[in-house]
């Protein structure tokens, strides 16, 4: 039995980059990894964010107030360290544009190396604190994911692939996706946010009971 998972995510969201270790932890604990197909779909946090991003202090002063935002920060490094996530909010001097890194993973998608590369993304972004809107970082990722650079390269401006993602994510809020993770089992069932790793290894075992051996 495969599981086919569609995660509609965005790489600037911390909540997505844990939950993926959550459902990851769930399916490594069923012995179902192996099993799970996952695809990556486009939901933009800040669709109106500018191309070149903005500066993250500032950005997050005037979205939260300063005193929120650092309050939001630690919050969610303490969920990290319980995920084995280390943030790296306090290095971080942008927040970017995400359009550019759907690219990508669109592209990774196609080539089955998808969840690699989003991978790279989260960790680059929330851990290294690098700037995932620039072309320099995207194609050094790809090329660390696997990915050929010349073809990520030729990806990145492909008109008919960000017709794709947009799309996507046309779609994605066509179906009532508000909020971000949120994952799509074999065109199913859903689940939305960051579940804990109990909640997906009981929503799994009660998938695989329901299918016929």
């Amino acid at each position: 039995m495969t599981f086919r998972i569609s995660i509609v995510s965005d790489v600037v969201c911390p909540w997505c980059y844990v939950g993926k270790r959550r459902l990851e932890r769930a399916l490594d604990d069923l012995g179902l990894r192996q099993r799970a197909e996952i695809t990556w779909l486009p939901f933009e946090l800040n669709p109106d964010m500018p191309p070149g991003g903005m500066e993250r202090a500032g950005y997050r002063a005037a979205k939260f107030g300063a005193a929120r935002s650092a309050e939001l920060d630690r919050a969610m490094s303490e969920t990290g360290r319980g995920e084995g996530i280390r943030f790296a909010f306090d290095r971080m001097q942008r927040t970017p544009n995400s359009r550019r890194a759907h690219l990508l993973i669109a592209h990774a998608n196609r080539t089955g190396l998808g969840d690699a590369v989003v991978e790279r993304l989260f960790r680059a972004y929330f851990e290294e604190a690098r700037d995932v809107g620039d072309d320099r970082v995207l194609l050094a990722v790809a090329a660390e994911a696997g990915l050929d650079p010349e073809a990520a390269r030729t990806a990145l401006e492909d008109p008919d692939l960000l017709a794709e993602v947009v799309a996507s994510e046309r779609r994605a809020a066509e179906i009532g996706v508000t909020g971000v993770p949120f994952f799509i089992v074999d065109e199913r069932w859903a689940m939305s946010g960051a579940q804990p790793s109990e909640a997906w290894s009981a929503a799994l075992r009660q998938r695989v009971a329901a299918t016929p051996a």
